[in-house]
């Protein structure tokens, strides 16, 4: 008999262990999205640290002196800089897929029109840098509706509206300092 009433417990065990990871298992299916467990992934999720809110019409600390073209990457806009310091005009840009290291350049070539390395029609180009074979400036396309950077296309054009663009193309001659920042 003794073997008997441990197989009869030993069958409830089986059914109430059955019986309560069916119910664990209907309970987690029909849980609301906020209550659902965080999976493991290989890495931790990526998250931007807070930008500081910076005023526009200034040009970031440490961008240096005199006159000068600051670029900030991490911004996406640009200072054109007197001499005395005065921000004579800034505006926003939109990067291509090669970013500049922040240090001190020198504008080594100009085109008035050209064709972007992404296909695009573009102007008032002003070069200032050559990253991984990629030539880095900023331009203005021509069409009124400009086009994202295609990702996979290393294009080190920056982008600027046409009116933006014209005026770095005055501001900015053969070995004007361009000063890119973070």
């Amino acid at each position: 008999m003794a073997r008997s009433s441990s197989t009869i417990v030993a069958g409830l065990t089986v059914a109430a262990v059955g019986t309560v990871g069916f119910l664990a298992y209907q309970a987690s299916a029909s849980a609301p999205p906020s209550l659902a467990r965080p999976r493991a992934s290989a890495s931790p999720p990526v998250t931007k640290a807070p930008r500081v809110k910076q005023d526009p019409a200034v040009p970031p600390g440490r961008s240096g002196t005199g006159e000068r073209v600051v670029y900030s990457v991490g911004g996406d806009r640009v200072w054109l800089v007197e001499g005395d310091g005065a921000v004579r005009r800034t505006f926003k840009v939109t990067p291509g897929t090669v970013d500049p290291t922040p240090g001190h350049y020198r504008v080594t070539s100009r085109s008035s029109a050209v064709t972007g390395t992404d296909g695009t029609p573009i102007e008032h180009v002003v070069r200032f840098a050559v990253l991984q074979g990629v030539p880095v400036g900023f331009s203005a396309a021509t069409s009124s509706v400009p086009q994202p950077a295609d990702a996979s296309v290393p294009t080190g054009g920056i982008r600027e509206s046409r009116a933006d663009g014209e005026a770095m193309w005055r501001f900015a001659t053969i070995g004007q300092h361009i000063v890119v920042v973070p």
